[in-house]
């Protein structure tokens, strides 16, 4: 009897959590469109242009999951999220997942109920001074006015760096990059702290970029990666294996060119399987075959969007460094599909 009762509870746990796991996938195809948070504008990563259409690094992630789910790249509502409201809006199901330069951090994933679906960026917290302020290192800081986005992991992060330098500093806290840029060109603040790429991205649009020096000291790990709510597995999925796909499809030679005449068919197996000729993976995840084509074909591999967006042939003019694949020395790999 009691052996009854157990097996019955566990059925019922099985298909409440089997309910779930379907909710976003269902409400994104029922909407027919995804509901994005991306930053309030941070060039190479997520900006509208002239037009108003959005682009950027975070931007082609998430034209990536609508290309996967709708068939569609541009299938998609941006919403600009702050440092202060992006978790709110994800937590509350104003947006189906966050793809905004955002740190995976042991609290975020655990006690906010988040899960971070793989690291598209590794990065690292730098300082941004004006040449003119004469200062080689951030130790010679001490009482420094620091423009800081309140709600990141800068806040906590500048206030270790200080404490464990024996330094002080006046905080001026803003909450976007927008502001930031303003209060620091008008001498607000001396020091604009963030993410070393936030901090190149920034000064690639000041009229004098040689008037500003990026400090050596990276002094945190920032593995910047897209994150959605717990509770619903399938929806995790669509979104981590999305991006593995981009990953992979570099890694494997797949581009935006050549994916057409690659999904008529290689002699490799895993090609094959991720562009949808063998096996049944788009099935596994609910989607269809051709689901990681219609991403590969809509935005690029992951190197295409890379170069596109951040390389070095841009005004931001980052090297791959540690988001180098890793067969290049870099740290970036997907698991194997199959």
């Amino acid at each position: 009897m009691n052996k009854s009762v157990f097996f019955g509870a566990l059925a019922f746990v099985g298909l409440a959590a089997g309910a779930s796991a379907a909710a976003t996938l269902d409400d994104v195809k029922a909407r027919g469109k995804l509901n994005c948070g991306v930053n309030t504008g941070l060039v190479g990563f997520a900006a509208p242009d002239a037009n108003g259409v959005w682009g950027g690094f975070d931007v082609a992630l998430c034209r990536a999951v609508a290309a996967a789910t709708l068939g569609d790249a541009s299938a998609i509502e941006f919403v600009p999220l702050t440092g202060k409201t992006r978790f709110t809006a994800l937590a509350s199901g104003e947006i189906d997942m966050l793809s905004r330069n955002t740190t995976w951090t042991f609290s975020r994933d655990v006690d906010l109920k988040f899960e971070f679906v793989g690291v598209n960026y590794y990065d690292g917290q730098g300082f941004m001074v004006p040449k003119a302020l004469g200062v080689s290192s951030a130790k010679d800081l001490d009482g420094a006015t620091v423009c800081i986005q309140t709600g990141t992991t800068t806040e906590l992060n500048l206030a270790d760096f200080f404490r464990v330098n024996n330094i002080s500093y006046e905080p001026v806290p803003i909450e976007t990059n927008a502001e930031a840029q303003q209060q620091y060109l008008a001498g607000a603040c001396d020091v604009y702290p963030t993410d070393a790429s936030g901090l190149a991205a920034t000064r690639a649009t000041f009229e004098a970029p040689g008037d500003h020096v990026l400090l050596p000291e990276i002094i945190s790990k920032e593995p910047l990666g897209p994150l959605v709510r717990h509770g619903d597995s399938e929806w995790a999925d669509i979104v981590r294996w999305s991006f593995n796909a981009m990953v992979s499809a570099e890694e494997l030679g797949i581009t935006s060119a050549n994916v057409e005449e690659m999904a008529s068919g290689t002699n490799n197996p895993e090609i094959n399987r991720i562009l949808g000729t063998e096996g049944n993976l788009g099935e596994m995840l609910g989607l269809d075959a051709e689901w990681a084509k219609r991403i590969i074909l809509s935005v690029g591999n992951y190197g295409e969007v890379f170069e596109k967006n951040l390389g070095e042939a841009t005004p931001i003019g980052l090297a791959r460094g540690l988001n180098a694949q890793w067969t290049d020395g870099g740290l970036l790999y997907s698991p194997p599909f199959r």
